[in-house]
C-alpha cells in the first residue's frame, strides 16, 4: 500500500516537470517569435519616425533659406538633426527657361533663353533623400516616386511670371548622428526682366524631376511635352494670351554643413 502512494506520488512529481518543461518552452518560443518578428517592426518604426522629423526640419529649413533668395535677409543659420545619415551640397541639376519674346523694333517674334545649375542641399538617411533645391523641399522613396514637401516660391498672375534660379555653391557635408547646422550666405541677387512673352519653355533636370513635374502642371499649368527619365529632365510649356512679363530673380548662396 505504501508502495503503491509512493509511486503515485512519484508520477505525479513526474507530470508535474513534465508540465513545467512543456510551459517553460512554449514560453521561450514565444519571446523568440516576440523577438524575431518584433524587432524588425520596432526597427522600422523608428526609422519612419526618424524620417518624418527629416521631412519637418526641411520644412522649417526652407522658409529660412528663402528669406535669402527674396533679399529678406543676408544669412541664415538652421539647426538640423542626424539620424545616421548624411546631410551636404550636391547635385547637377539646372533649369533652362526658353521664351518667345515679341521685338517691337523688328516686329517678330524672338526666342531667348536663360539656363544656370541649381545644385541642392540633400539629407539621405538609409534609402530614402531629402533634399532642398531652388526653393522648394523634395522626398525621394526608395522604388519611389519623388514628391514635394513644401511648393518652390514661383508666382504668376495674369501679367507676369516670377521665377527663382538658387544657384547653390559649396561642397562640404557631415555623417553620423547629432546636431549640426546649415549655413547659408546670400551673394549680389540680379533680375532679369523680358517683356511681351508670348510662351515660356521650362526644362527642368533633377533627381526630383517627377515632384517639379507635378509642381509645374499642378501650379503653375504648364503642359509636359516629355519626360526623360535616363537623364531625369523634364519639359513644360505654356502659351499667354495676351502677352506676359517674366522675371527671372538669381539669387547665388553659398552653403556650409558644419
Amino acid at each position: 500500500m505504501r508502495d503503491k502512494k509512493s509511486l503515485n506520488r512519484n508520477e505525479d512529481a513526474v507530470s508535474e516537470v513534465v508540465d513545467f518543461s512543456i510551459t517553460l518552452g512554449v514560453m521561450l518560443l514565444a519571446i523568440a517569435v516576440i523577438a524575431l518578428a518584433g524587432y524588425p517592426m520596432v526597427q522600422h518604426m523608428k526609422e519612419n519616425g526618424h524620417m518624418e522629423n527629416i521631412k519637418q526640419s526641411f520644412s522649417v529649413l526652407t522658409p529660412n533659406v528663402n528669406k535669402i533668395v527674396f533679399g529678406k535677409a543676408p544669412s541664415q543659420s538652421v539647426e538640423l538633426k542626424l539620424y545616421g545619415g548624411t546631410i551636404y551640397v550636391t547635385g547637377s541639376s539646372y533649369m533652362n527657361i526658353s521664351m518667345e519674346q515679341w521685338n517691337e523694333s523688328t516686329s517678330s517674334l524672338e526666342t531667348v533663353s536663360y539656363e544656370r545649375q541649381l545644385r541642392m542641399i540633400e539629407n539621405q538617411y538609409i534609402d530614402t533623400s531629402v533634399a532642398y533645391e531652388n526653393t522648394g523641399a523634395w522626398v525621394k522613396y526608395p522604388q519611389g516616386r519623388a514628391l514635394m514637401i513644401s511648393k518652390p516660391v514661383f508666382a504668376y498672375d495674369n501679367n507676369s511670371l516670377i521665377i527663382p534660379m538658387v544657384t547653390i555653391t559649396g561642397s562640404k557635408g557631415t555623417s553620423g548622428s547629432g546636431l549640426i547646422r546649415v549655413i547659408s550666405d546670400g551673394g549680389q541677387l540680379a533680375v532679369e526682366t523680358y517683356n511681351n512673352v508670348s510662351k515660356v519653355e521650362i526644362t527642368m533636370s533633377s533627381e526630383y524631376y517627377e515632384g517639379w513635374n507635378t509642381y509645374f502642371q499642378e501650379s503653375l499649368e504648364m503642359a509636359n511635352t516629355s519626360v526623360n527619365t535616363t537623364t531625369r529632365t523634364i519639359y513644360a510649356e505654356k502659351s499667354y494670351n495676351p502677352n506676359i512679363d517674366v522675371f527671372i530673380m538669381v539669387s547665388p548662396m553659398s552653403v556650409t554643413v558644419e
